[in-house]
């Protein structure tokens, strides 16, 4: 569970991770940016918003196209809004380093690796 829905970690391997997120109507996920993880979304059913930056450092708002994927590369920063329940499926690299997290609704802190394996009870 998470405060804007629910992830479900379908695959982990050394070489990629694969997560089916759920974000609730009217939600979305913290601003943020990765140090060390490429990541790929493509929205599967319902409706969301990509707010991402471009290559000019301007923060973008993308309607998100089923069956899409999005891109987005270590200190991109970026966030899913989901108009309607949205199911997204993500793939990104292991995840390593910390999300630095600009901007939460929920007042979290960013996560980091420690963070990671206390969440997972490790």
């Amino acid at each position: 569970d998470k405060p804007w829905g629910w992830e479900v970690l379908w695959a982990e391997t050394p070489w990629y991770v694969g997560k089916l997120l759920h974000v609730r109507a009217g939600q979305r996920l913290s601003l943020q940016y990765h140090d060390d993880k490429l990541e790929t979304q493509c929205l599967i059913d319902g409706q969301a918003k990509l707010i991402i930056e471009d290559a000019s450092g301007a923060m973008q708002e993308v309607t998100m196209v089923p069956q899409r994927g999005y891109t987005i590369v270590p200190f991109q920063r970026h966030r899913v809004m989901a108009v309607t329940d949205a199911d997204i499926v993500e793939v990104s690299t292991p995840e390593r380093g910390t999300t630095f997290r600009l901007e939460d609704d929920y007042t979290r802190p960013d996560e980091t690796e420690t963070v990671r394996r206390e969440d997972r009870g490790q």
